[in-house]
């Protein structure tokens, strides 16, 4: 393994744990509040942790095209739409978000058969880093740029729309259920803000390819995005409804003593 390699490794090994850790801090909200916004990102986080876990193998044992298949599918398909149902959850609360969920979970699911099963267009080189120009063909690419691209729109213009909202005095929530359930408009707005700023800082590694390289510019911004991401999911959550406390489970889990 060379240096940068190395490096790049250990970078996606260290967004994987801080992934894992922000799951199950979201996992215990939505189990002790069961708010829909929480299921949404606790979905959005296992997604992360898996893309992240495909790197960090990758990075250390070579690619191959199961790897590949799995960073793809959960980087690059599903995991902006799940991040952007959870910000669709707390502009429009449920009546809008629960049909938008069910659509996502048959969608999720079709494009997991899509993406496992194309045919590639040619051998995984084990050492590079792998692109999906270069190895599939048209439908699973335009899974991941509508996947991507449209949710990515969402987030960032309800972030926009909720500072907006703010600025005029007004809570950013466009129905009722919704603005009932905010207990801390500016809060909410920030928390937009942020997950806006981590999808952003994702989408990033093309920019920073040129002078980190492929590999270790796609591990920053996992690093740096799912830190961001997870402060947007914090503030957002503490801004609706009651603020939460740490369950006795978990609690438990955490101590010292164990």
């Amino acid at each position: 393994m060379s240096p940068d390699d190395s490096v790049a490794a250990a970078l996606a090994a260290s967004a994987c744990l801080v992934a894992s850790a922000f799951c199950l801090l979201t996992l215990d909200r939505w189990l002790r509040r069961r708010t829909p916004h929480d299921l949404a990102w606790t979905v959005a986080m296992v997604l992360f942790v898996v893309g992240a876990a495909s790197l960090w193998w990758a990075e250390s044992r070579g690619w191959n095209s199961a790897v590949f298949r799995l960073f793809f599918l959960t980087g690059a398909v599903l995991n902006v739409a799940w991040l952007a149902l959870g910000t669709v959850y707390l502009l429009f609360g449920r009546r809008v978000g629960d049909p938008i969920r069910t659509g996502l979970v048959c969608l999720s699911g079709w494009a997991t058969g899509i993406v496992m099963t194309a045919p590639m267009k040619a051998p995984v080189d084990p050492v590079g880093f792998p692109t999906a120009k270069e190895l599939f063909g048209t439908t699973p690419r335009v899974l991941a740029a509508v996947g991507s691209g449209v949710p990515a729109m969402v987030i960032i213009v309800g972030a926009l729309w909720s500072a907006l909202r703010v600025a005029r005095g007004q809570v950013p929530a466009a129905t009722s259920s919704a603005r009932r359930a905010a207990t801390s408009p500016r809060l909410l707005a920030l928390g937009n803000v942020l997950i806006a700023a981590g999808a952003l800082i994702l989408s990033a590694s093309g920019t920073l390819a040129g002078r980190l390289g492929k590999d270790r510019a796609f591990a920053v911004t996992l690093v740096l995005g799912v830190v961001v991401l997870f402060a947007g999911f914090v503030v957002a959550s503490n801004a609706v409804g009651s603020r939460p406390r740490i369950s006795a489970a978990l609690a438990a889990a955490l101590s010292p003593s164990h």
